[in-house]
């Protein structure tokens, strides 16, 4: 029984994917751009999985704060400290609904061909709700330390763990982004160059 040889062409192979419409890969890595679907979809995992680490954080925190009003402790509090409490428990009660809300606008607008508008709109929420539980982990910090610390320096040290949140979740993250626009601009000027040599 005789075998045909196929022969390898890379090229051609790579000439009939894309012409199949398999142009799949994404736009990292070299491997070629992803497709608008695959993306969002991407996009939308993503959410999820971020959703997924969020939610359990902010959902302890605010199961502690919740059972601080049935100590016998609570009953000592100043005004100052009760509206420190109250101004916690509700940015907590905030920060859950930001980071649950991606999870009902999915299963209300489920099979509605919304996803672009959904991705971006959980984006946002869940940029909302990362603030929200910053400051919710900071007022918890500041109420705890009041007892803990004398003086001023609840509060000094309060505004050092914020600033570290900042660094954080927000500096470092806007500095890579940053970094990685300038490294394309960089490339896509060096392939111009390139490109005018060679038609030169």
């Amino acid at each position: 029984m005789a075998m045909t040889e196929q022969p390898t062409d890379p090229a051609g192979q790579e000439s009939a994917r894309r012409a199949s419409g398999d142009e799949r890969g994404p736009a990292r890595g070299g491997e070629g751009p992803e497709a608008a679907h695959e993306r969002v979809n991407r996009r939308w995992n993503e959410i999820l999985q971020e959703t997924r680490v969020t939610q359990t954080g902010v959902q302890i925190l605010f199961g502690f704060l919740l059972s601080v009003a049935f100590t016998a402790s609570f009953k000592e509090l100043e005004a100052l400290d009760r509206g420190i409490y109250v101004t916690t428990v509700v940015l907590g009660a905030s920060a859950t609904g930001a980071l649950i809300a991606p999870v009902s606008m999915h299963r209300f607008l489920s099979g509605q061909r919304m996803k672009d508008d959904l991705v971006e709109t959980a984006g946002r929420l869940m940029m909302c709700g990362m603030v929200l539980l910053a400051l919710t982990i900071g007022c918890t910090l500041l109420l705890i330390l009041r007892f803990v610390v004398p003086g001023v320096l609840a509060e000094v040290l309060v505004g050092g763990v914020m600033l570290w949140f900042g660094l954080c979740w927000y500096v470092l993250p806007l500095g890579l982004r940053r970094r990685a626009t300038r490294r394309s601009r960089a490339r896509a000027r060096a392939r111009a160059r390139a490109r005018a040599r060679d038609d030169a």
